[in-house]
């Protein structure tokens, strides 16, 4: 009797996650991996990285984890997003992209600090507020150039390497739903040298290829060679060289809702690079632009003011 009592509460239990789930799912989330995805209504979570030292004080840095799959906030400068003590505002962004986003920008302090001084970046966004706090743990000292990621590479090119440099240059006439044209010029020291890419893995070639056995069907494609057609893009994973390893991103940094770039990263070919930027919000925006050579990163940004 005992046993069939205890089956019975396991079957109660077992209804009462399943309706549980049912729930949940209706209400926009969604299971993944026995857990839960959310399109929206969650907090953002501020990242404190570490800290980096320059000539006269140190670096602090950080970065943010949205933890919604779709909703993008916007947070002015203010009570829901401000660093303390001192001036609230930091340089931090106030438009956050979905999921994580490391070592986006640094806040510089002087040498006296202070080893124990706390710097707290605070986000609060849909009801919840979450912290990041910072200070001069020893233990927390990084490689500037991108966190533990780089840490301990002594190689020459990485000793050797500088960051790119880029400005972008004004914008002016820009009107919602009217691509406007963003021009950076940008320039890299080469280092580190481009490299071949890893030879493509069998089987995950593009575009992908069906290989049947000896007595495949004749309905079966096959493909007869695996050149590149004069003129296309040579398939990821490709082992030619890139011509640099210089690239550029585009992104809001501050406004009232995202931009469409297109397109939103490229190699920089040529000292100039450009994208065509469309609004759909009218309002003040900063947009960044990340030059990046694969280890080192230099960033420049524009105000764009978006008219009706």
């Amino acid at each position: 009797m005992a046993s069939l009592r205890m089956q019975s509460g396991i079957g109660s239990l077992v209804c009462l996650v399943l309706v549980g789930l049912t729930v949940l799912s209706g209400s926009g989330q969604q299971e993944f991996t026995n857990n839960f995805k959310y399109n929206n209504g969650q907090s953002i979570q501020p990242v404190y990285e570490g800290w980096s030292r320059t000539s006269d004080g140190y670096l602090m840095h950080f970065g943010y984890l949205n933890r919604n799959y779709e909703q993008r906030p916007s947070i002015p400068i203010g009570p829901n997003n401000r660093f303390e003590p001192g001036d609230p505002d930091r340089g931090q962004p106030t438009y956050f992209y979905n999921r994580t986003h490391r070592n986006l920008f640094t806040v510089a302090v002087p040498r006296d600090f202070g080893a124990t001084t706390e710097l707290v970046w605070t986000i609060t966004v849909n009801g919840k507020t979450e912290r990041a706090v910072g200070w001069l743990q020893p233990d927390w000292e990084i490689d500037p150039a991108g966190g533990a990621s780089g840490g301990g590479n002594t190689s020459e090119e990485y000793v050797s390497n500088r960051p790119p440099s880029i400005t972008v240059a004004a914008v002016s006439g820009a009107r919602v739903g009217q691509a406007v044209t963003l021009s950076a010029t940008a320039s890299d020291d080469g280092l580190p040298k481009p490299r071949a890419r890893g030879a493509v893995t069998v089987g995950q070639e593009t575009p992908p290829t069906l290989v049947g056995p000896t007595d495949s069907p004749v309905n079966v494609p096959s493909i007869v060679s695996r050149e590149t057609p004069p003129g296309a893009t040579r398939p990821r994973g490709s082992n030619e060289a890139p011509p640099t390893n210089l690239s550029v991103r585009w992104m809001i940094w501050r406004g009232p809702a995202e931009a469409r770039f297109a397109p939103a990263s490229s190699l920089a070919t040529s000292s100039q690079v450009t994208t065509q930027a469309t609004f759909t919000v009218p309002g003040e925006y900063v947009v960044r632009a990340v030059a990046s050579d694969t280890f080192l990163a230099h960033t420049s940004q524009v105000t764009v003011v978006v008219t009706r």
